[in-house]
């Protein structure tokens, strides 16, 4: 019913940038949480950020303040995921989630939506 498909990942020097996207599409709710979610080689998958799709509150893990930007476009059904500065440790398979709720959702249990993940991989 709910399909989220991200796109946008590869490979990049350290100090560079990428931008994630994660397209929603399926079935229409009036409010949606949107997040990102990250799950470097064998660890646990991690929390990187949050946004309401409807507003503009959002919130992120210490881990990438003030490198990572999230942001959305509503009439693309799309949230993005603007990475700078990056460093090896950022190397990952990044997913997108949602929940029809508003609000902002850090922990993996509180979404209902998640896509298949993009693979990230920082050089150093």
């Amino acid at each position: 019913q709910v399909r989220l498909v991200e796109s946008g990942g590869g490979l990049v020097q350290a100090g560079g940038s990428l931008r994630l996207s994660c397209v929603w599409s399926g079935r229409t709710f009036s409010r949606y949480a949107m997040g990102w979610f990250r799950q470097p080689p064998r660890k646990e998958r991690e929390f990187v950020s949050a946004i309401i799709w409807s507003g503009s509150s959002t919130y992120y893990a210490d881990s990438v303040k003030g490198r990572f930007t999230i942001s959305r476009d509503s009439a693309k059904n799309t949230v993005y995921l603007q990475m700078n500065s990056m460093k090896h440790e950022d190397t990952a398979v990044y997913y997108c989630a949602s929940k029809n709720v508003r609000g902002i959702l850090t922990t993996t249990a509180e979404y209902n939506y998640w896509g298949q993940g993009t693979q990230v991989t920082v050089s150093s």
